[in-house]
């Protein structure tokens, strides 16, 4: 059966596409000693955000996708809380918190509202 939804040109996973390239622009002037930390835990939690998206697109009911936007939701929720992390620890700026903060808000309030429209 083919999807229902194809993922490239859904809003929600084009935006986690963009908070995912920021993660990684943004996580290469982490300390060294967080490479295999918290670097890793945002960058694995920005990509799952859009491949969540996409993987739930193959699924055959909005029932199923809803599960993997649910997921995607899920990670944004984790990214953020890694986001703050990051900033109390001094790993990034006021600045660059505030402006990755609105981003991810912006993504959660989306992908609510994508679920919300399937339901």
């Amino acid at each position: 059966m083919a999807s229902k939804h194809n993922f490239r040109k859904l809003t929600i996973w084009k935006e986690g596409i963009e908070i995912a390239k920021e993660t990684y622009k943004t996580s290469k002037k982490f300390p060294k000693s967080e490479v295999y930390g918290l670097s890793s835990q945002l960058q694995r939690s920005a990509v799952s955000i859009p491949s969540n998206i996409a993987e739930g697109t193959a699924r055959n009911t909005n029932k199923h996708f809803i599960l993997y936007l649910e997921n995607a939701l899920g990670s944004a929720y984790e990214w953020e809380t890694q986001l703050i992390i990051s900033f109390e620890a001094g790993y990034i700026n006021f600045e660059t918190y505030k402006h990755l903060e609105t981003k991810i808000n912006k993504i959660q309030a989306m992908i609510s509202k994508f679920i919300d429209g399937l339901v």
